[in-house]
C-alpha cells in the first residue's frame, strides 16, 4: 500500500499537473488520464474498476472518509495529502470535499452487440447535454452510447458531474466516423431528424440491434449520417416549437426505442 506524499508548495508539479488535466481536453487525451473529484464519483469509478494514478486528499477529508479512502489507495499508484488551500487550487468545484482522483481513462474495447440497444450522439458539443442523455440512457436500460471522436469530452468534469457517474458505468464507443461503425456492427440505424416528411418515432417498431442518431445541438446530424441511416425518423410536435434541446430530443426517442422492450 503506498504512503501519502504531503504537498505543501504551490509551485509542486502537481498543482500544475493537476490543474492542466482539469481545464484541457487537448492534455487529457494525450496523458491518457482524467480527473474525477468528490467521494461518489471517485467511489463510482473505483466499483467500475477504474484504477487510480494518483489519489489526493486533505487531512480533513481522510479523517471523515478513512475507510473508503483506504480502498481507493489500494487501487492508486501514488497518494497524496494537500493543504485545504492547495487542494482549491486543483478543484473544479465551489465547495470541495478534499478528495481527487487521476483516473487511467478506460481502454475503448467495448463491443456492441445485435441483442442491445444503443444510442448515437454525432458531434454533440455541450457537456451538460451528453451527461443528462447519459443519465437518461442509463435508467432507460440503453445498452451503450457511440459518440465521434468530435463530440464533446466524456471524461471533462462538467460531463462527469452532469451523468452523475453514468459516464463511468454505461459502454461507451468513441467512434471517428458514425456511419462505417454503425454499418460494419450489422445496426439497424434510426436518424433523428427534424422534417415534417420523416415518419413519426411513435409510429416504429424497434427491436434489438437497433441505434437512434442525435446530431449537433445546432446543425443535426451531418449529411453523411442521414443519407447512410436505415430510416430517417422525427418527433411529433404540437404549437410553435420547431426543435427539442438535444437532451429532451434524446430522452424522448430513447422512451419511444425502449417502451415495447
Amino acid at each position: 500500500m503506498p504512503e501519502f506524499i504531503e504537498i505543501t508548495s504551490k509551485d509542486n508539479p502537481l498543482i500544475k499537473f493537476v490543474s492542466g488535466l482539469q481545464s484541457s481536453s487537448k492534455r487529457r487525451k494525450e496523458e491518457g488520464k482524467f480527473v474525477l473529484e468528490g467521494l461518489r464519483i471517485c467511489d463510482d469509478a473505483y466499483q467500475n474498476n477504474i484504477k487510480f494514478d494518483k489519489l489526493i486528499v486533505t487531512k480533513s477529508a481522510f479523517e471523515k472518509h478513512k475507510n473508503i479512502i483506504e480502498q481507493f489507495v489500494k487501487v492508486s499508484r501514488n497518494c497524496y495529502i494537500l493543504r485545504e488551500d492547495l487542494f482549491k487550487k486543483i478543484s473544479d468545484t465551489n465547495s470541495p470535499q478534499g478528495i481527487i482522483a487521476v483516473a487511467l481513462t478506460p481502454q475503448n474495447n467495448n463491443i456492441v452487440s445485435k441483442t442491445g440497444r444503443y444510442l448515437a450522439l454525432e458531434n454533440l458539443a455541450d457537456p451538460s447535454n451528453l451527461g443528462a442523455i447519459a443519465r437518461t440512457a442509463e435508467a432507460l436500460g440503453i445498452d451503450g452510447i457511440i459518440m465521434t471522436s468530435d463530440s464533446c469530452d466524456p471524461y471533462a468534469p462538467k460531463s462527469l458531474r452532469s451523468s452523475m457517474g453514468t459516464l463511468l458505468r454505461l459502454p461507451l464507443f468513441i467512434v471517428d466516423n458514425l456511419s462505417s461503425y454503425i454499418a460494419d456492427n450489422g445496426l439497424r440505424s434510426f436518424a433523428c431528424v427534424v422534417d415534417k416528411d420523416a415518419a413519426s418515432i411513435s409510429k416504429q417498431d424497434f427491436k434489438d440491434g437497433d441505434v437512434l442518431l442525435i446530431g449537433n445541438e445546432a446543425n443535426g446530424l451531418t449529411d453523411e449520417t442521414k443519407q447512410n441511416a436505415n430510416y430517417r425518423i422525427t418527433i411529433d410536435m404540437q404549437g410553435k416549437a420547431e426543435s427539442l434541446n438535444a437532451a429532451a430530443a434524446a430522452a424522448i426517442a430513447m422512451w419511444e426505442m425502449v417502451k415495447g422492450k
